[in-house]
Order: structure tokens, then sequence, then C-alpha cells
């Protein structure tokens, strides 16, 4: 199966493991990052967590091959503190949440996350989910497809957009993939679709709000700061700039105090910073990297310290 890990020599350089150490992978995939992670902890224990069946299939496989000090948890990282709570795990050495589709999620045209393949609406990343693409664009009202294609596509045109698919579905039901990339594109006219592709955003938009994305990261990464060992890092790769921006955010507040105690000489326990930033400015992939995986082009690699 062909899937790169994005940044996977800074991920592992960034996390700076111990052999006794308990890591988490937030987001299994397809074990490319978690293979490397668990040859490294020979004494220590890796905590796998992922959605997607097919994903957790395969990569159980890959991570039996090299040894059994790890456990894989079938869930959206979002309930990451309960399901690592209920295993008895108190501190960790170490987090990642690769924050991107897998290359075999995005290849695989029956789960409908690709604008370039013809298949069902779904971008259920979780597949025992009810919740589809399919069901949201069927529908949500005209003002809510509005500010979500706003909120989480930030495509000029999303009013119009909205507005065509609920036309279209007033006469048939919407399926298809492609079948949305032609409404897309009556939506906005030949001219601007081929010039900006507002199909690109459209689709991760819909898988955003399928799949909570945004509030996932918002409770976990919270958490994943509270359970950190000192010295224990966390190092997060995002691939769009609503992602980032998140990141960056969280990442701001719990490493600076709040600004009504910063010009005392002394700042009371409970507010100081829980942790650093050990990279100000996001890493970006090599040239290399760029070369061999055109998809890793959008991805940045931002890591904190616990202090």
């Amino acid at each position: 199966m062909k899937h790169f890990s994005v940044m996977l020599p800074e991920v592992i350089e960034g996390l700076n493991i111990k052999d006794d150490g308990v890591y988490v992978d937030a987001t299994l995939g397809y074990a490319g990052h978690s293979k490397v992670i668990l040859k490294r902890i020979k004494r220590g224990h890796l905590y796998a967590f992922d959605a997607d069946s097919e994903a957790i299939s395969y990569s159980h496989h890959e991570l039996s091959e090299i040894s059994s000090n790890f456990k894989i948890i079938h869930s959206n990282f979002i309930n990451l503190k309960e399901k690592l709570d209920l295993e008895g795990v108190g501190l960790v050495d170490g987090f990642l949440f690769d924050l991107g589709l897998s290359s075999p999620e995005i290849d695989e045209a029956s789960r409908g996350f690709s604008f370039m393949q013809d298949a069902a609406l779904d971008m259920r990343m979780d597949q025992d989910e009810k919740f589809s693409a399919k069901n949201l664009i069927n529908t949500y009202t005209e003002e809510e497809l509005t500010g979500l294609f706003y909120k989480y596509a930030e495509e000029p045109r999303s009013k119009e957009i909205a507005r065509k698919i609920v036309e279209y579905r007033n006469k048939k039901e919407i399926e298809g993939t492609l079948e949305l990339v032609e409404i897309i594109k009556g939506a906005v006219g030949a001219n601007y679709f081929y010039k900006h592709h507002p199909e690109r955003v459209i689709f991760q938009a819909l898988r955003i709000e399928v799949n909570r994305e945004l509030e996932a990261i918002e409770v976990a990464l919270p958490d994943a700061i509270k359970k950190l060992k000192k010295g224990g890092r966390i190092c997060v790769i995002t691939f769009h700039s609503l992602e980032d921006r998140l990141v960056k955010q969280i990442f701001r507040k719990y490493s600076e105090a709040p600004e009504m105690v910063r010009g005392l000489p002394e700042i009371p326990e409970e507010y100081k910073p829980l942790i650093k930033l050990i990279n100000k400015k996001p890493i970006t992939p090599s040239i290399e990297e760029l070369k061999i995986n055109s998809r890793s082009k959008s991805a940045k690699l931002r890591i904190i310290e616990r202090i």
C-alpha cells in the first residue's frame, strides 16, 4: 500500500523518543509514524487512535510485526482523555497529531473524499457513524450551507453555491461526488470554476463538518497538553490554514501567562505557562520530500514541550 508519512524524520526528532516512554499516536492512519515510534520504544508503550476500521486492520498487522508493546483504540481522538483514562494511562511522554487524510483514504474512490473520482457522497472517516456528506448536502438549509462554506472553505462564492445546491436537490436528491462538482461549477460558471477550483475547498468543508475535525482539535489538544509529562513533547502536522490557525492559538494560550499577571515579579503557580514552543515558526517539508510526495506541500509541523 502506497502511503507516505509526512515529515517522518522531523516528527521522530521532534518527539525526542525515550526507550521506556509512553507515546500516543492520535491519528494512526496506515502506521507510518507509529512503526518508527514502536521500533524505538523497546521498554515503552504506544497507544494509537483511529476511527477508520480499514486503517486499523492494516496497521495492526504492520505493528504486530515489530512488537507487542502497543494498543490500537478504535475511536476519534476527540475521546483521547477518556479512552486513555480507561486504559489506566497516567502521564504521557509524547503525542502525535497528523491531521491530514491518508493517501489510501483519498485514493479509494468509494470513500467519497475525492472530487476527482465518481463515488457516493460519503466522507466518513468512521464507517460506523451514520451521518455522511450525502446527509449533510441534502438536509442543511441554504443558510446553514452558506455559513459552512464561508467558515470552513473561506469560499467567496459560498452563497451562490449553497443556493444552487438547494435548487438542484428540490428536483432530485444529490448522491454522487461528481454530481456535486457539476452543481458547484454551474453555480459559479466555468471561468471562475477553472481559475479558482472551488470544489477543492467545498469538499474540504464537507469533510471537516462530517467528521467534526476542528471540534476534535479544540477538545483533544488541551487534553493532551494536560496529560503530558514534564519534558514531554507534542507534534502536530496540519494541512490547511483553518487547522494551523487553531493549533497555533491553542499553543499560544498554553505557552503564555494571562495578561493580568504578566508584569508581576513572581507569577502565581496556577497562572504559569504549561508549555514552551520548540519552533516559533512551523517546520515545512524538505525539497527532497516534496519531490517524492507532492501532497505534503501544504503541511506544517508545530512542536511544543511541557515545562
